[in-house]
């Protein structure tokens, strides 16, 4: 039996060795790595799971993106189902993932600290032990007392005391080898491997922000991937979803990176910073981000985020509806506006104005963001609608700024109490019917009465379904002809008429011409695209006609030097 035992071990160790022998072979790679992912995720408590888990997480940042999503696939099952393994190779395949981002200095496939999501925590696991020990005295105590018997029951016979003993021993025995059987990890044991898991996860998110704060040449950027920092959006999302596991001394340092990292590119002041200049979504999922830690260690942490929110303020403008994604700012709009409780007047005024601006500029599903998240502000801050009041001088000018300053930087001194949200008037006449019911709902508001507005989903939610429906939408554009004063003569039914009847005409003979033209136009320029291709192609032959003809002359030369 032994000799059998000891005889599969060695074939399965040259079965192993065979596999990754032939996954440096181009032609077996995919194959090699397939068979090694199958491996590890049927069996992965077998003996050589370190050379098949090193395999594996050396592929997870590979250019191809089918044994890319093979070995992350493989790497989440792993992840997800601990009770193969009693979790021991998540923290080994953590731990391998660290040593890998660090090895190739953060420039990853973003899917490499993607798998990262898919780790759960047990809460109770990181609690102290003094809850666990009161149990256990309690419940020792309980049985104390429910074996205490009355006085008249306390003379029993020896053998009925000798049964019971050997009962108590039996059953002790048989809970232990149950316990064994079913391979139950010890609490201790489980702590550790969680405090492992978490360690190599934070040093990883902490190692890619130090790497993003340090200022990258453009020549570093390897192919393939977004921007200079392809792991700083997973990391963030990461940091985001497990902050309150993130212990307290380390939040100092983590608010200040995010701090850094959300103002990368120019300071406050309007001067540029020694910091690599990172893109719009990026900068805000770093405001993202710092909210949420905020919140979720509000018991603990005692934070100013004001330069968050003037990060925001100028973001507003720098974005751009085809290079960032709309998602992020809606969430950002949630998450720093609508969420918050309490905002400074002079703040939210800021953001107010600047959010009706905001909603000219951009698409439908942006400005319908921007709108819900000004209803939201509106109803928060009473004497903020003060700026829908069309008098003399603005909204207001009771505060210590009275004039109105549309490109400051910070909204504490944009002065927007004394403007007025003139914006809502061209929104009311949006083509999109979402976007003018919106604003002229938003119009009505006064500061006596509150009115409960018809569209009372998240900026989020706004986006989502107006970006979907915009794929289907149709804007009817209807003849919006000016509405003329005409005198009441007799027969004016039939004028009317003609009046209809001609301009009718006219328009469409006006649809006519500028079809026509747009065509003659659209003829013209695909002639003068196909005249620069011909153009192109004359030159190169050419060009190659005179290579030939200089190559035909050195050979003719050689040929004369060789014979003489």
């Amino acid at each position: 039996m032994l000799t059998s035992c000891s005889s599969f071990c060695l074939h399965l160790q040259a079965y192993l060795q065979k596999l990754i022998a032939l996954e440096k072979q181009a032609a077996f790679h995919r194959v090699a790595i397939r068979c090694i992912c199958t491996l590890l995720e049927a069996v992965p408590h077998f003996n050589f799971r370190e050379s098949l888990l090193s395999v594996v997480i050396k592929n997870i940042s590979s250019q191809d993106d089918v044994i890319r999503k093979l070995c992350c696939a493989t790497v989440k099952s792993l992840f997800t189902n601990e009770g193969k393994h009693g979790g021991e190779a998540t923290v080994e395949a953590v731990q391998l993932i660290a040593d890998h981002v660090k090895a190739h200095d953060c420039q990853l496939h973003p899917d490499s600290v993607e798998v990262f999501m898919t780790l759960s925590f047990d809460e109770d696991l990181g609690k102290p032990e003094s809850s666990n020990a009161d149990n256990k005295t309690k419940n020792k105590k309980f049985k104390k007392r429910k074996n205490l018997k009355e006085p008249s029951q306390l003379p029993e016979n020896e053998k009925k005391k000798s049964r019971r003993e050997l009962m108590s021993k039996t059953r002790e025995e048989v809970d232990a080898d149950f316990k064994a059987a079913s391979f139950t990890q010890d609490f201790m044991e489980r702590r550790r491997m969680q405090t492992e898991t978490l360690s190599a996860v934070f040093e990883t998110y902490f190692r890619i922000l130090k790497n993003t704060m340090q200022p990258r040449p453009e020549a570093t950027t390897l192919p393939g991937f977004s921007g200079a920092h392809p792991l700083l959006a997973p990391c963030l999302d990461g940091i985001g979803k497990f902050s309150h596991l993130i212990d307290l001394d380390f939040m100092a340092d983590l608010m200040n990176y995010l701090r850094k990292l959300a103002g990368s590119g120019s300071n406050l002041d309007g001067s540029e910073n020694s910091l690599k200049r990172l893109t719009v979504s990026e900068r805000l999922r770093c405001c993202i981000v710092a909210f949420k830690v905020m919140r979720n260690n509000l018991d603990a942490l005692n934070v100013d985020l004001q330069d968050f929110f003037v990060q925001l303020y100028n973001l507003l403008f720098k974005y751009r509806p085809g290079r960032d994604p709309g998602d992020v700012l809606a969430e950002a709009l949630k998450i720093m506006l609508c969420d918050d409780r309490q905002h400074d007047m002079q703040r939210a005024a800021a953001f107010i104005k600047r959010l009706a601006t905001f909603s000219l500029c951009f698409g439908a599903a942006e400005s319908l963001a921007a709108l819900v998240t000004l209803k939201h502000l509106l109803q928060k801050n009473v004497k903020c609608r003060n700026l829908l009041e069309n008098d003399a001088g603005g909204g207001s000018v009771s505060g210590p700024i009275a004039k109105y300053q549309p490109y400051a930087s910070d909204p504490h001194l944009s002065g927007a109490l004394a403007s007025v949200l003139w914006e809502l008037n061209l929104l009311a006449r949006h083509y999109h019917p979402t976007i003018s019911t919106m604003a002229s709902s938003i119009s009505t508001m006064t500061a006596a009465h509150n009115q409960a507005l018809h569209y009372n989903a998240s900026p989020q939610q706004a986006f989502v379904e107006l970006s979907l429906e915009q794929e289907a939408f149709n804007p009817s554009f209807e003849n919006r002809r000016s509405s003329i004063k005409r005198k009441r003569i007799s027969g004016s039914t039939s004028v009317s008429a003609c009046v209809e009847s001609s301009l009718d005409t006219t328009s469409q003979t006006d649809e006519n011409e500028v079809r026509k033209k747009l065509s003659e136009h659209f003829f013209l320029l695909r002639d003068m695209s196909e005249n620069e291709r011909l153009r192109g192609e004359l030159d190169r032959t050419k060009l190659s006609l005179q290579l030939y003809e200089q190559y035909k002359k050195q050979k003719e030369e050689i040929k004369v030097a060789q014979e003489q």
